[in-house]
């Protein structure tokens, strides 16, 4: 293998890596977008699902609406049936 090949080999595989990367993040965090809407579609308050979580009230509010950007939700009940419809909860 000439140098050129070996070379765009490796871009290959830095490239598949970082795809590999960016998936486990998305995953990741809708993981915890899902956990979080899980906890208020319980019928916590936000205040409550944070206590629970141990995050703080802001970022029960970030992953709330992630959530429901992700889901295509337009509410947080919403994005709880999605979730729920989907076998994410």
């Amino acid at each position: 293998m000439t140098g050129g090949a070996l070379g765009g080999i490796r871009l290959l595989i830095a490239d598949d890596q970082a795809l590999v990367r960016g998936a486990l993040s998305a995953l990741l965090g809708l993981e915890r977008d899902i956990e979080v809407v899980a906890e208020v579609g319980r019928g916590d308050e936000v205040v409550d699902a944070a206590r629970a979580l141990h995050l703080s009230e802001g970022t029960v509010r970030n992953h709330l609406s992630a959530a429901i950007g992700k889901t295509g939700g337009r509410n947080r009940a919403d994005a709880a049936r999605i979730a729920d419809e989907n076998g994410w909860l």
